[in-house]
């Protein structure tokens, strides 16, 4: 069986790592009530549903990274319908060129685009859905892997939590894994 301290050492040797610790149990309770009451801008929902289920594993580790740190696989960032039709999503610097001069394409921000041709039927939320995290899948005996980002709030939270400053140049990432 994968230890704890194993994917602390895997997750420590990473590049861009700055700290790497196990979440207990009260900071678990702590983060659900955080996340719960995130709202995003204009009104507009959101949903941490990657902290969810990050939060429902066995074990949740904390990496606190720094640009170095490599791009999640997927995006971390969705703007849904109720009826789950992406309306904009998070891109990378390699995906920009893909979708500039698009006509169905509104950039937000140099990575958040928007599909100006689909029409939600439906109110709409940003979503944070759970983003695979290869690194710890390829471990033996972990299973039901699955990372996220949390809110601002829960960012800031987990980093008081081991006395770490608010340093806008981190950011923290939640990895939850099951024993096999």
């Amino acid at each position: 069986m994968v230890t704890v301290k194993a994917v602390l050492k895997l997750l420590r040797g990473m590049e861009g790592t700055q700290h790497v610790f196990e979440l207990d149990d009260r900071a678990r309770d702590k983060l659900i009530g955080i996340e719960a009451n995130i709202k995003a801008t204009l009104g507009i929902n959101c949903q941490n549903l990657g902290v969810e289920e990050c939060l429902k594993r066995d074990h949740v580790v904390v990496v606190i990274k720094d640009k170095r740190f490599r791009p999640p696989p997927e995006p971390t960032v969705l703007l849904v319908a109720e009826d789950g039709l992406i309306l904009g999503q998070e891109i990378f610097p390699h995906q920009k060129e893909e979708y500039q001069g698009k006509d169905n394409i509104i950039f937000l921000s140099e990575d958040f685009i928007v599909y100006a041709d689909r029409k939600p039927k439906q109110r709409e939320c940003f979503c944070m859905p759970p983003v695979s995290f290869p690194e710890v899948e390829a471990m033996r005996d972990t299973k039901n892997v699955v990372s996220c980002s949390p809110s601002p709030l829960g960012d800031m939270f987990v980093r008081a939590m081991h006395e770490l400053k608010d340093d806008p140049k981190l950011a923290s990432i939640l990895i939850g894994y099951d024993d096999c």
